[in-house]
């Protein structure tokens, strides 16, 4: 249904450019490297059709006005963050749909690490580019929310099937495990992944995409609502808490 070409992008950067076989719609997912986008899609022989911004940073969206200016492509955006993005065409908020060819995209609201953070989710293909909100075993810093909002932008995430490949936006996995594995120790789930995660790095090989199923069972970030992760972090029922504990001891580590 869709090609997905992934590429480093900048310092520790992926971008990702979504491609539907049918139609010949081509999106660029975020623009941290207008150039390099452009050189990406020309080698594959696609044309951008529309840019997706998760958010305002400019690691992000730095590139939408070089890729706008050379293929007259769209621009889909947070609607929250209109005024930090130039050039938007269509703003978007959770529960707004886009499409990528015949497919629907639902675009879920991820606030925390900016205030107008969104996801685009696309059922059909079981797919979904998170930006900075979810990282594989981590999360964004909470920029410009709290941890509240941030907790409910996870949850949201957590809600998604769970067979939904995660496509985040850096290579942070490495630093990741060896942070949750700090504070979640005897997760099993999480020891696998982690020596995993350090074999790939080793061999040069990229984390991205993840897959929600796995980040359910080993992201320490996504399990503030376990009872015995609570209890570590000294905060019995309370996953909001919870998850503010873990992130601060992340900030810090």
């Amino acid at each position: 249904m869709i090609e997905i070409h992934q590429f480093p992008c900048l310092k520790d950067n992926y971008g990702f450019l979504a491609h539907d076989t049918k139609s010949g719609m081509t999106v660029a997912i975020d623009t941290p490297d207008g150039e390099k986008y452009l050189a990406e899609a020309e080698s594959l022989g696609w044309t951008i059709d529309e840019i997706w911004n998760t958010h305002w940073h400019p690691d992000h969206a730095g590139g939408n006005e070089l890729i706008k200016k050379a293929t007259g492509c769209r621009i889909l955006a947070p609607a929250g963050e209109a005024e930090k993005i130039p050039g938007i065409d269509q703003p978007l908020a959770g529960g707004d749909k886009a499409r990528l060819g015949n497919m629907e995209v639902v675009i879920v609201d991820v606030p925390g690490h900016t205030l107008g953070h969104i996801a685009y989710h696309i059922p059909e293909a079981r797919t979904a580019f998170v930006g900075d909100a979810l990282f594989a075993l981590g999360c964004g810093r909470v920029f410009e929310g709290d941890a509240k909002m941030m907790w409910a932008s996870l949850s949201r995430l957590k809600s998604l099937p769970a067979e939904t490949v995660i496509y985040c936006a850096h290579e942070y996995t490495q630093a990741n495990a060896r942070f949750a594995l700090s504070v979640d120790p005897s997760n099993p789930a999480l020891t696998s992944y982690a020596q995993e995660v350090e074999m790939k790095r080793q061999r040069g090989e990229w984390t991205v995409p993840t897959v929600l199923s796995r980040e359910l069972e080993a992201n320490p970030f996504l399990r503030a609502d376990d009872a015995a992760l609570q209890a570590a972090m000294g905060h019995a029922g309370d996953p909001v808490a919870t998850f503010a504990e873990i992130r601060a001891r992340k900030d810090s580590f």
